[in-house]
């Protein structure tokens, strides 16, 4: 006896159901291919503590690393209210207090689920090394303070400690050569690869406390103590650095003005950097509290000074020229200044910091010619107080020193580092380059990223869009074959 319609029905849906089914199966395992799911951000945190003031940067990068270099870009920057931490040392509980706008800030920007992986770390510059030499026990009591601040915050402090002068300077050149692509760089192939070989940029940094200079000389750096090595992005990189402590800004003024209060103990100190018609008078007692000042204080520290102007660049010159000991390098090819070894400068180079704030404020950030800049600062500094005032309101804090800062850079560029004439146009002075702010915070994070194990992207398995929709389709065959079967059985009267 032949099969029933109903039978016949049945076995044809169930066999379009098992064709159908078989056939999804081979596309979803013939057809299928791996792909990487974009990998998480990681981010980092570093405060940079200078001598005059306290900054917090947040860094971010892919958690799969190029070359076992997270490739680091700036998501926040965040200047910290008040002095540098160094100016707490007679109250170290007020040096980490003050950390704490910006570390709010911080913490919100970073998503909740990744604070506890997050790397904080802090760094203290200049100012923290002088009080380390003044009294260390003081300088304990600030680093102890912050650490109790920092170590209470959701993410993974890694310490506030000491940064080494060299490090320092070693950090600001990592930085240059990364923002301006010198490192790494993004293909139209949508990967990140090691530019063709170029130049290499040197950098030159001036903080409150100490200026470093960074670059790749000519041949071997032949005092190791001047050398830094790193690897970077598959690439092992040698440069010459030395950080000049006491040679920062504000203690280079601090040093100009207690030399000169040396020089006339009686009467008014008449100050050849300060413009004709300035007039003021200053406890004597601070001047003498450096340890980069090697001036004998008078006895009588009570007895307030008179400062008055004279607005003479030629005099302030060679005040300033006092402040090196330049015969110790005579006829050395390979000497700074006070007996310091350096290399002969070469390539391109980029100031920043007080270099670049200096001539931001003297409107010489534009590659003027040394002439020009030279001229421009001699008139400024030949300028009335009174004038000064008038034409830049709301600056005067700075505004009596930007005569000396001027001219100190001229003499600590020409004289101190070696540039001339044919030279000074590879300098350009910056603050920023691609958006990001130059300083050793982000170098520090770029080396520290070569430490932090890399996240493998995830993979999964995915089809075509073509491949798909053939799938979906033949599932829904499957399906709908199934379902036919079923209401068959169960719906079809018996014959």
């Amino acid at each position: 006896m032949g099969l029933s319609w109903k039978e016949k029905v049945f076995t044809a849906l169930l066999a379009a159901a098992a064709v159908s089914g078989l056939t999804t199966l081979v596309l979803i395992l013939v057809e299928a291919t791996n792909v990487l799911l974009p990998a998480g951000t990681k981010f980092g945190m570093v405060f940079d503590a200078g001598s005059s003031h306290t900054s917090l940067f947040v860094y971010q990068w892919p958690a799969d690393k190029e070359n076992n270099t997270g490739v680091v870009s700036q998501a926040l920057a965040c200047q910290v209210e008040g002095p540098g931490i160094s100016s707490y040392a007679t109250d170290p509980t007020a040096a980490g207090e003050s950390l704490r706008g910006c570390l709010e800030k911080a913490l919100a920007r970073i998503p909740e689920a990744q604070l506890r992986e997050t790397p904080l770390f802090l760094g203290a510059t200049a100012g923290m090394r002088l009080l380390s030499q003044k009294n260390s026990s003081q300088a304990r009591d600030v680093f102890a303070a912050v650490s109790r601040v920092l170590g209470r915050t959701p993410v993974d402090f890694q310490g506030a400690e000491l940064l080494a002068g060299r490090d320092e300077g070693a950090f600001g050149w990592i930085t240059i050569n990364y923002v301006l692509g010198m490192l790494v760089e993004y293909s139209s192939a949508g990967k990140w690869i090691r530019p063709p070989e170029g130049t290499l940029v040197g950098a030159l940094d001036l903080g409150g406390a100490s200026s470093q200079i960074s670059f790749v000389p000519e041949g071997p750096v032949l005092d190791t103590s001047t050398q830094a090595s790193f690897r970077l992005y598959g690439s092992t990189y040698s440069i010459y650095t030395h950080s000049h402590l006491c040679f920062g800004r504000d203690q280079v003024l601090l040093r100009l003005l207690a030399g000169m209060a040396q020089r006339s103990p009686a009467g008014p100190l008449r100050h050849p950097c300060y413009h004709s018609g300035y007039w003021a008078t200053l406890a004597p007692g601070a001047l003498y509290e450096s340890p980069c000042v090697h001036s004998t204080a008078p006895r009588n520290l009570t007895q307030n000074l008179t400062v008055e102007g004279t607005g003479d660049p030629g005099a302030c010159t060679e005040a300033i020229r006092e402040l090196f000991n330049f015969s110790s390098c005579k006829g050395q090819v390979d000497c700074a200044f006070d007996g310091v070894y350096q290399p002969p400068v070469r390539g391109p180079f980029y100031a920043f910091s007080n270099f670049y704030y200096t001539f931001h404020f003297l409107n010489l950030t534009s590659r003027q010619p040394l002439g020009t800049a030279n001229a421009t600062i001699w008139e400024f500094c030949r300028r009335p107080w009174k004038l000064v005032e008038n034409s830049y309101p709301g600056q005067e804090r700075w505004l009596r020193d930007y005569c000396a800062s001027g001219l100190y850079i001229l003499t600590l560029l020409l004289e101190g580092y070696g540039f001339s004439e044919e030279t000074w146009s590879n300098i350009e002075f910056r603050g920023q380059a691609g958006g990001t702010d130059i300083g050793w915070t982000l170098g520090y994070m770029l080396n520290l990223t070569g430490l932090i194990p890399a996240e493998a992207p995830a993979q999964w398995r995915a089809q075509s869009y073509g491949v798909w929709v053939a799938g979906v389709v033949f599932v829904v065959l499957t399906l709908s074959a199934i379902l036919g079967a079923v209401a068959v059985q169960l719906l079809w009267p018996h014959d």
